[in-house]
């Protein structure tokens, strides 16, 4: 109701309520209640009131659209209680009394309603009402309970809700809320109380499902729990017993609870490689042996026979198990534990054991021995014997005494590591057993690798005095095995190691051992005459001779024995040992008397060592007759050359040989003798190494003719080298020449050069050096050094015309050094390091300063502090060519940096020209500086024109600065400065101080203030200024108002001054008015088409037949129709029936 409306809505809704009208009223209030206003609290408990007394279902409608929000709540709360609809009622009351007093009511409420209702009380008040429904009601509220607990779980937790039917001892709501999460919660406490629930409300298959499948549950708590409820089903505690090994428990139970068909069941079915632990139980229980045999019978061979075997073992019942034994073997079992079993029953019986231990291929012989130990241990040792038990079987005969057994069985065994076993010093039954071996075992063996294995194993256990006892009761009293090779030669190395006196007899007594390996060992034992004996028993001359040259040490002795058997192996061996001896002459005529060469590295060495050449001359010539070796040839040459026999060593050259010439010419040079180095070099055309030996011989020319053969760089360097130090400069030269093209040596010829001192002679090699074909850079770089540092006067020459084939970097740190600033510079600059060139420049200027050269190079400098730097280096020293400078650098300088420097420096005016040059990148430092400059010259034109163009300044000062300047025109820049800067009223009172009108009316019109206009128009009526007040009126006229204007002409009585100003408004305003009444047209056509599409969306609308009947319109309200509520349109109601019931 556009405007607000003349009449109360409450007294409308009284008209309909007293005729009766619930309908009308009601529809009438719900349009009116649309904007839900807090002000209208009263009004919506009104229609809630008015429909919850006639017609609850359309109060039920309104609550549910949640259009009204501001109502009397406990009043409509127990409105809704009285009608019935208690959702609503617990939905609205706040007091949990209130709540818990309707809830209750769950026959007249939707479950699905009531437990979304839930959802919105907190935790405490939840489980209040759901305590309240159990205790009303448990049975009919059960379910709704239940399913609030499942919903809202999480928020009320899991504990809280358990707690809640336990308390009410409701197994069965506990048993529906928990089964919702079974299959995800992984609390062992939730499944216990599940399987609980389920027990005490007779879901027996559920409790079989949950044992078997869960594995969250602690299994003893559940068991304990099964046993103490006692089902009549059995099978949910055999599941847990089953998975988690509580099968003796569960024995016991089903059959003190006479169980016995779960019994069988269990075995035959359930887990039948449980049975041993079931028969173990029973046995325990004292159950009746025939129904354990039976039960054993019924699954045969799935039982497993191991731990049957032990549960029945370890309650002395063994003989239980005969008959279901005895019936595995007749079905061919090869188990080893039936066999155990069977065995241990047999022995027990005394049955024939021994024919069953040594023909039952089947039974573990270490479990069947460790049986017999107690009963018969012969027995055990038979059991032993057949399953190689070494150590069971040592351990028992060691215990019972029965050493002859253990011997004959070590013996037979032939073992070592079970001959290392017994005989062991830590085990007290050695002595014994030893005894046995070598009066019994032993002899009665025929086998000879039984007598070897034991042999071993006493030498093995470190026992010859027992061994060598045992040798000769074999070997030397006529045995089966006195003649064994092996048992001879161990007999007598044994005696070596532990009776050396025994030694010799059995060397002499005994044929038949192995001579060359005994004799050294006896050598190597220090048995020198024993062995000495051996060979000479055995024809072994050399090794013989051997002992008496390197064990005995007696070269006469083999001189002797050498000149009696006559073999040229024992002259060699002779001579050998007189060579070690340095007994040259005797050894060289031993080795050609054995006719041997072979030595002749040895020879040579011992030869060298007493220096003599001659007799090692005829050596070689023996030696070259039979042997072809280089070492040969090439020694015999150097002992021609320390023998000075040159022609002997030219004729050797010249025939077929095979002598490394090359290393023997080198060892003859090292050895300074360079005449037969020259021959050798010579013939091989080692021409460098000729060069070399020449050098050394002081035949330069020659030298300098064998390195250009050579064309060597060492070569080169070395006759270069030696010239030099001979003073031979002009050899020097044409071998430095071949040096310098390369330039690894370049640098090392020219320091050898300069190091004597010789710095012409270099220069002129070097300057040489520049028209060869090969020349490089090093060559052109290195004489640049030169000049540098002893011809400086050449030196700039030299740079300029070699610019580009010259090392600059080189050249820029020799010039350094040796202080030469120009050509320094000039490099730089080549080298385009142009900081370091401005910078030598600047530091050394009397010699390097060029002001063209200088402002080339500023200007590619990288370090932009170098720009400041040369700005004051030409203030101190070229102040007049500054300017020229900074413009130079006016592209690249930071321009306020260079007004600072000025300034501090006073210079300011003196760079003026390049201020104006700049000032176009209108920085604030350079205006400034150019606008004071301007003003202590009372340039003022040349100000304006700053000020207009540049604006970047600190303005506020400059006005401040002027404005009581002596100068009009400057005063006038101030004002113009104020107004740029917004201070109208200031360059207001600056223009009209000075009468400057226009500029005011300029700045009264620009300021866009309507009441400086207007004080500016005040001023020139009290001025008596008409023209002024006639042109202001133009000037100002969108600030000025027409009724001031007129106002004050009409008191100054200027009429005619202001009319023109007033046709020129009333023109304006005319137009004006025509566009807006235009506008108005267009904007009322706008807002009557909307209308006309709102009234038919309204048309359209039918929500409102949605949440009531039919009833008759409303009366049309005064200024307007009705509008849509929130249920749409009313539509027309009849005017007479009960509305349907929902």
């Amino acid at each position: 109701m556009e405007g607000g409306s003349p009449l109360d809505f409450n007294t409308i809704t009284d008209l309909f309520l007293q005729r009766n009208m619930i309908r009308e009223a009601t529809s009438f209030l719900l349009d009116v209640l649309k904007p839900n206003l807090p002000e209208h609290a009263m009004l919506q408990t009104k229609v809630l009131e008015i429909n919850l007394v006639t017609f609850p279902n359309v109060a039920d409608a309104i609550l549910a659209n949640g259009m009204f929000t501001h109502y009397d709540r406990p009043r409509i709360a127990q409105l809704c209680e009285k009608a019935g609809l208690y959702i609503r009622a617990i939905q609205h009351y706040t007091d949990l009394s209130d709540i818990k007093r309707v809830i209750i009511n769950t026959h007249a409420i939707e479950p699905q309603s009531l437990v979304e209702f839930f959802g919105t009380l907190s935790k405490e008040w939840a489980l209040d009402c759901m305590k309240e429904l159990l205790l009303v009601n448990m049975r009919g509220n059960l379910q709704i309970v239940v399913q609030v607990a499942k919903e809202f779980a999480e928020q009320l937790g899991m504990d809280n809700c358990v707690k809640l039917f336990e308390q009410f001892k409701s197994f069965e709501g506990l048993f529906f809320f928990l089964g919702a999460y079974m299959s995800t919660s992984e609390d062992p406490e939730i499944h216990f109380k599940y399987v609980e629930a389920a027990a005490k409300t007779g879901q027996i298959k559920e409790v079989e499902r949950i044992t078997r499948e869960s594995s969250v549950y602690e299994p003893e708590r559940m068991k304990n729990f099964l046993m103490e409820a006692k089902l009549p089903d059995a099978r949910p505690l055999i599941n847990v017993c089953d998975r988690f090994n509580f099968v003796p428990d569960l024995t016991h139970y089903l059959y003190t609870n006479n169980m016995l068909r779960y019994i069988e069941g269990y075995v035959q079915k359930v887990n039948p490689s449980n049975s041993a632990l079931v028969v173990g139980q029973l046995l325990d229980d004292e159950c009746a042996e025939d129904f354990i045999k039976n039960l054993i019978l019924s699954v045969r061979s799935l039982i497993p026979v191991e731990p049957l075997v032990e549960e029945v073992e370890k309650r002395n019942r063994l003989r239980l198990l005969t008959q279901f034994l005895e019936h595995l073997v007749s079905e061919g079992s090869q188990d080893v534990h039936v066999h155990n079993a069977l065995g241990k029953i047999i022995i027990d019986t005394n049955n024939n054991p021994e024919h069953f231990l040594t023909t039952n291929p089947f039974y573990d012989s270490r479990v069947v021995g460790k049986y017999c130990e107690k009963r018969d241990p012969t027995l055990a040792v038979v059991a032993y014997k057949r399953g190689l038990c070494d150590e069971e079987l040592i351990a028992v005969t060691a215990k019972n005494s029965l050493f002859k057994l253990q011997a004959r069985y070590v013996v037979e065994r032939m073992e070592p590591e079970l001959w290392a076993i017994v005989l062991t010093p830590e085990n007290e039954y050695r002595r014994q057993l030893i005894d046995q071996v070598v009066s019994t075992a032993l002899p009665e063996s025929k086998n000879p690798d039984q007598v070897s294995v034991t042999v071993k194993a006493f030498m093995t256990a470190d026992l010859p005095h027992e061994l060598i006892e045992l040798l000769e009761k074999i070997v030397l009293q006529n045995s089966a095995f006195s003649g064994n090779p092996n048992l001879q030669n161990l007999l007598i190395l044994t005696a070596i190691k532990a009776d050396k006196t025994r030694v010799m007899d059995y060397v002499n007594r005994l044929d038949n051992f192995d001579g060359p390996a005994v004799g050294e060992i006896a050598v190597g034992s220090e048995l020198y005459e024993e062995a000495f004996a051996i060979f000479k028993k055995f024809n072994l001359n050399v090794p013989a001779v051997n002992v008496l040259l390197d064990n005995i040490n007696s070269i006469p002795r083999a001189v002797e024995f050498a000149n009696r058997v006559e073999e040229p192996e024992v002259w060699s061996q002779v001579g050998k040992a007189q060579l070690r001896e340095d007994l040259l002459s005797d050894a060289i005529a031993s080795f050609i008397r054995a006719g041997d060469g072979s030595q002749f590295h040895e020879v040579i060495r011992a030869s060298e060592r007493v220096d003599a050449y001659a007799d090692l001359v005829e050596y070689l010539l023996m030696v070259r007759k039979t042997v072809k070796d280089p070492k040969v040839d090439q020694e015999l040459v150097y002992a021609y050359a320390k023998i000075d026999k040159l022609d002997a060593i030219e004729e050797f050259i010249a025939l077929p040989n095979v002598a490394n010439l090359q290393s023997v010419g080198d060892r003859l040079f090292d050895e300074e003798l360079y005449e037969a180095a020259r021959i050798i070099f010579q013939h091989i055309s080692n021409w460098g190494r000729l060069a070399s030996t020449l050098v050394k011989l002081q035949q330069f020319q020659a030298a300098v003719d064998a390195a250009r053969k050579a064309n060597s760089a060492r070569v080169w360097k070395e006759v270069c080298f030696a010239c030099v130090d001979a003073e031979e400069f002009r050899l020097a030269q044409i071998c430095g020449l071949n040096i310098i093209v390369q330039v690894d040596d370049m640098e090392e010829v020219s320091d050898y050069y300069q190091n004597r001192g010789r710095f012409d002679e270099v220069m002129s090699l070097m300057e040489s050096g520049l028209g060869l074909e090969r020349a490089h850079m090093g060559i052109f770089t290195e004489l640049g050094s030169l000049y540098a540092r002893y011809r400086p006067e050449k030196l700039m020459e030299h740079l300029k015309l070699f610019s580009t084939r010259i090392n600059i970097p080189k050249l820029i740190r020799v010039c350094d050094e040796q202080q030469h600033w120009k050509e320094l510079t000039f490099l730089y600059i080549t080298y385009d390091e142009f900081d370091n060139a401005s910078t030598t420049i600047m530091s050394h200027s009397p010699e390097a300063w060029e002001h063209a050269q200088f402002k080339d190079v500023v200007v590619k400098v990288a370090n932009l502090e170098i720009y400041y730097r040369a700005i004051l280096f030409y203030l101190q020293e070229h102040p007049d060519l500054i300017n020229d400078l900074l413009t130079v650098l006016a592209p690249r300088v930071d321009h306020t940096r260079v007004v600072d420097l000025m300034r501090k420096s006073g210079n300011l005016p003196l760079v003026k020209p390049y201020l104006v040059t700049v000032q176009s990148v209108n920085v604030a430092a350079v205006n400034e500086a150019l606008n004071n400059l301007y003003i202590e010259e009372e340039d003022y034109d040349r100000l304006r024109e700053s000020i207009d163009m540049h604006d970047n300044f600190d303005q506020i000062s400059l006005a401040q600065r002027i404005e009581k300047h002596e100068l009009l025109e400057f005063r006038r820049i101030a004002a113009f400065i104020y107004k740029m800067c917004g201070r109208w009223r200031q360059s207001l009172a600056l223009s009209k101080s000075d009468k400057l009108y226009k500029d005011a009316m300029e700045t009264a019109s620009q300021s866009g203030d309507r009441e400086l206009a207007e004080e500016l128009l005040n001023y020139f009526l009290e001025e008596d200024k008409k023209e002024c007040f006639a042109s202001c009126l133009y000037t100002c006229y969108d600030l000025l108002r027409p009724d001031v204007v007129v106002e004050l002409a009409w008191l100054n009585n200027m009429q005619d001054y202001v009319m023109p100003y007033l046709i020129q408004f009333v023109r304006e305003y005319s137009t004006k008015v025509d566009e807006l009444m235009k506008d108005k047209e267009a904007a009322k056509k706008e807002v009557e088409k909307k209308a006309k599409e709102e009234k038919e969306v309204i048309a359209q609308a039918n929500m409102y037949q949605t949440l009531m009947p039919l009833a008759l319109p409303a009366p049309p309200m005064p200024g307007g129709g009705m509008d849509g509520g929130a249920f749409g349109g009313a539509p027309p109601m009849p005017a007479y029936g009960m509305p349907p019931m929902y």
